[in-house]
């Protein structure tokens, strides 16, 4: 017999399986108020017949799928996902779910949740930060198996999978402050995440992500999401401290918000109130505040949809009009500028219960996790090496994504500048300001400081991933899930070798097009200052 122990991550309920033979005692912890510690394991029994005879060694001639070398992190790791949610609180099977919808219609009733029958208590009381504040350890120095899950090719993280975890962790927030209530809370929109320190080897470090409430409003919160790195051992004790103690460490940041509703009356569900109990707990309420309040005038008096843009925007179009021109007129086209319709890419899925969240829809992580996989070959295709992760900008989720249905996305550079270093001599850079002068503009500058992702000349590449679903009865109608915009960053030298790929332009044609580049370089001024506030925070070293 084979037991293998997996290691439970808190990300859309998910297990991630280390089959290494043997017994490998791995685990990660999730914590409850105020901070004890739950170790959580689950044991698989093989039947293979032949055991491993060493950790690093498969068994090639078991019949069973999940003792395949190919496919442990595969196979396996979808049977305990699978095993994980039949198990857990409110979780229900697909089969048992079904069951449940074809009892409702017959009724003739309508629940937005699969799981929950009503909200418990309407109730509502004030909750400190410490109250819900959750954590997930990933040690990824200690523990090479669950690091080889979480890597990517070139050997760095693989971010779709942590966005996995910060959505999960911001679940399980959102739900412990909600307490003793039980509404829907679903994932309303993603302000942004940003990469705030470079980590190249994943191998040096243990990650530590936490989460906790700094705003509310009626039936929304904000939670930021915030991950630290140690090239030692995790400290013992994790508290809300740690924000303020280990800000040096901080690599990612991320702010989340959250609704909730009831299920049955289908409308929203006033929550418990945030108590800011420190000076700096009541400086993140206002600026949260202050934000929230900034971002709808500006929805209503910037919105591209609505208002033309500025009159410095407008030249800027005309001028990328005429660069296309002139690219156009070339006989043989620098291989390193690309039209924006030719840098789109597209794929379609069918989405499978095993992915569900706890009211049946596809849980929030797992669609970023698809469309930043998709954003990633898209910016990867262009530029022609491997994109660096620098941020998630503002993100809404439109409409729930039901279990069964067809998900379409279509990911397409929509911008691009180029972050140059004093005395640029490279020959890309050259071509490229003959061609299309006057409108590459940069928000961005190369940083001193070594640890930051933009600390060498380079390309700021901005994917914007479209997503739509529809019923498979219905081939006409679509319904739009959301939009996800994506930051990458490629050095000018990420080949190892002077100006090799160089710098990259992408030319937006139409109209809509220039429409879109002029609003992802407002993106990029916004990300840009938002790194500057992190930095006057004392999150980020100038």
């Amino acid at each position: 017999m084979i037991k293998t122990e997996k290691v439970l991550c808190m990300q859309q309920n998910k297990y991630i399986c280390m089959n290494a033979g043997m017994f490998l005692r791995k685990q990660l912890w999730i914590t409850r108020s105020p901070f004890s510690i739950l170790k959580c394991y689950v044991r698989h029994i093989s039947t293979a017949s032949t055991r491993f005879d060493a950790a690093t060694k498969f068994n090639e001639e078991s019949p069973n799928p999940e003792d395949a070398a190919d496919a442990t992190s595969t196979v396996l790791t979808e049977a305990v996902d699978f095993q994980k949610r039949i198990q857990s609180k409110n979780r229900l099977t697909w089969w048992e779910i079904l069951r449940r919808r074809s009892e409702r219609i017959r009724n003739g009733t309508h629940s937005d949740s699969d799981t929950l029958n009503g909200v418990k208590t309407t109730a509502i009381t004030q909750k400190t930060r410490g109250d819900s504040f959750s954590y997930i350890c990933l040690p990824f120095k200690d523990d090479l198996f669950l690091r080889d899950f979480y890597i990517n090719a070139p050997g760095r993280l693989r971010f779709g999978h942590l966005f996995q975890d910060l959505d999960g962790l911001a679940g399980r927030v959102a739900a412990r402050h909600c307490m003793p209530a039980e509404p829907m809370n679903v994932t309303a929109s993603i302000d942004r995440i940003y990469v705030t320190k470079k980590i190249d080897e994943i191998n040096k470090y243990n990650f530590v992500l936490v989460g906790y409430v700094t705003y509310t409003g009626h039936s929304s919160m904000e939670i930021c999401i915030k991950g630290f790195s140690y090239t030692g051992l995790i400290p013992k004790k994790i508290t809300p401290e740690i924000v303020n103690t280990d800000a040096d460490k901080c690599f990612i940041s991320a702010n989340f918000t959250f609704a909730a509703r009831n299920p049955i009356t289908h409308r929203a569900h006033n929550i418990n109130k945030i108590l800011p109990t420190t000076e700096k707990e009541w400086a993140d309420y206002k600026r949260a505040e202050s934000h929230n309040a900034a971002k709808k005038l500006r929805a209503k008096s910037e919105n591209l949809n609505k208002v033309p843009p500025t009159g410095k925007e407008s030249q800027m179009i005309h001028n990328m009009y005429m660069a296309g021109k002139a690219v156009k007129a070339l006989d043989i086209k620098p291989g390193n500028i690309s039209f924006m319709s030719d840098t789109k890419v597209s794929a379609t899925q069918i989405q499978q219960p095993q992915y569900r969240n706890r009211n049946g829809f596809i849980f929030g992580g797992y669609l970023l996790r698809q469309t930043f996989e998709l954003a990633y070959c898209a910016a990867g295709a262009f530029s022609r090496a491997a994109p660096r992760f620098v941020s998630l900008d503002n993100t809404t989720f439109k409409a729930p994504v039901p279990v069964g249905c067809v998900l379409f996305m279509d990911a397409e550079v929509c911008y691009t500048e180029h972050v140059h270093e004093k005395g640029e001599n490279a020959a890309s850079a050259v071509e490229l300001s003959s061609l299309m002068q006057d409108y590459d503009t940069a928000a961005n500058h190369v940083s001193k400081d070594l640890h930051e992702l933009i600390s060498s000349p380079g390309t700021l590449i901005q994917v914007k991933v479209v997503t739509k679903t529809r019923s498979l009865s219905d081939a006409r109608h679509f319904t739009e899930s959301g939009n996800f915009v994506y930051s990458f960053f490629v050095p000018r030298d990420a080949s190892g070798t002077f100006d090799s790929p160089g710098y990259s332009s992408v030319i937006p044609v139409s109209y809509g097009e220039m429409i879109d580049y002029v609003e992802g370089r407002r993106r990029a001024y916004e990300t840009a200052d938002y790194a500057q506030q992190l930095k006057m925070n004392g999150e980020m070293e100038y």
